[in-house]
């Protein structure tokens, strides 16, 4: 049975980023994953906000040009345009993204075994006892557990703690080689019929162009939402199939992050968290930010500091930060959606409709400030080197 100071279930961006940090503190970290590669079945649009570009050590070889510029529109053919004095995103080739957070973790010391899955967890002895499935069974000792494995997540359960249980799920489809023309920019429209209770958008970066939909999934049928959406944008571009390069989806977790999230044996980052703001379901700010104060939170129990150290990674008191855009997303939610369409319409020309989206878009409102990794942190108590073996 191969040991370890921590596994981590999902490589994600929460899964890399959290891994490496543990590895270059010192701690022998296994990495799982049911994939066989980190660039297989990519979920996220891949928006990087200008809060975490400037905080965070992002490859700047994996960023798509900067966009200054938002349209915000209705079906009706109202709109808002938006424009700031900064670069406010920037879209990330994600599947070189995750290669090169891959290579910066394995450089850092973490195992990685792609193409397998946590399929049980118990406690023994002070351990956490992993059941691996993959090619062959096989088993792995921990002494904490990190659940970086999505919205739908099951180390949640494993560990007993909080599980996500409002979603909104979005499918898109991403373009190369079309005539693009004009600045970058983003264009949401707020269409109850295309996307009830989210967004569809077109996003135009100057090297790809991104057509998705987002909604409640009782509500709508995604794909056939995606093609209805794509067919009304007044756009000269070829639709031909053999433009499109890749189709992401999946569901993104709008309820907030949730109260319970560490315990003893282990802790949730990322989606598995539910790190996502309710109201614009944008999770990478988000999942970098807690994913560092996880990491942090675990050297800290590791080297003794015991259940008071995991009292630092509360949901609960994070959950205060998220208040006001969970009171909206209930809101908007429970508006019937042609007098939401209607009152949008009629909002979008007033001043103060005009600051909230400039906020909502603009600003760095996100997670709760917490404190960052510090590269000087080291862990102390190490598990003996033992051979990582199937």
């Amino acid at each position: 049975m191969s040991r370890c100071d921590v596994a981590v279930v999902g490589a994600g961006l929460a899964g890399l980023w959290t891994a490496r940090l543990l590895a270059e503190a010192g701690a022998r970290v296994t990495l799982l994953d049911q994939r066989r590669s980190v660039d297989q079945q990519i979920r996220t649009t891949g928006i990087f906000v200008r809060r975490t570009l400037e905080d965070f050590d992002l490859p700047a070889g994996c960023m798509g040009p900067g966009i200054r510029h938002v349209v915000l529109a209705t079906p009706s053919g109202s709109a808002l345009a938006l424009e700031s004095p900064r670069v406010e995103f920037r879209i990330a080739h994600m599947a070189a993204l995750y290669r090169t957070l891959l290579d910066r973790a394995l450089t850092a010391g973490v195992i990685w075994r792609p193409g397998v899955g946590c399929r049980s967890l118990r406690h023994e002895g002070g351990l956490q006892l992993l059941r691996l499935g993959g090619a062959r069974e096989a088993s792995l000792a921990a002494r904490f557990v990190i659940g970086a494995d999505g919205a739908r997540s099951r180390v949640a359960s494993m560990l007993g703690l909080s599980h996500n249980r409002e979603w909104i799920v979005g499918v898109e489809d991403i373009y190369r080689g079309l005539p693009l023309s004009g600045p970058p920019s983003l264009h949401c429209v707020l269409s109850p019929r295309f996307a009830p209770g989210y967004l569809a958008w077109c996003v135009n970066d100057g090297r790809e162009v991104h057509i998705g939909v987002g909604g409640y999934a009782g509500r709508f049928e995604p794909l056939a939402s995606l093609e209805a959406f794509r067919a009304s944008l007044q756009v000269p571009w070829d639709w031909e199939q053999e433009t499109r390069v890749e189709r992401r989806g999946g569901w993104i977790p709008v309820g907030g992050i949730l109260p319970n999230i560490a315990s003893p044996a282990g802790l949730l980052v990322g989606d598995a968290a539910g790190a996502v703001s309710p109201l614009t379901a944008g999770g990478l700010d988000p999942c970098l930010r807690l994913s560092e104060l996880a990491a942090r939170v675990t050297v800290n129990y590791l080297d003794g500091g015991g259940t008071a150290a995991l009292a630092d990674y509360d949901g609960t008191r994070f959950r205060r930060r998220f208040r006001n855009r969970l009171l909206l997303r209930r809101l908007l939610a429970g508006i019937p959606a042609p007098l939401l369409s209607r009152a949008t319409a009629a909002s979008l020309d007033s001043a103060i409709f005009g600051a909230l989206a400039r906020k909502v878009f603009f600003g760095r409102g996100s997670f709760p400030e917490v404190p960052r990794w510090d590269p000087g942190i080291r862990l102390v108590s190490r598990a003996p080197a033992l051979p990582d073996v199937a």
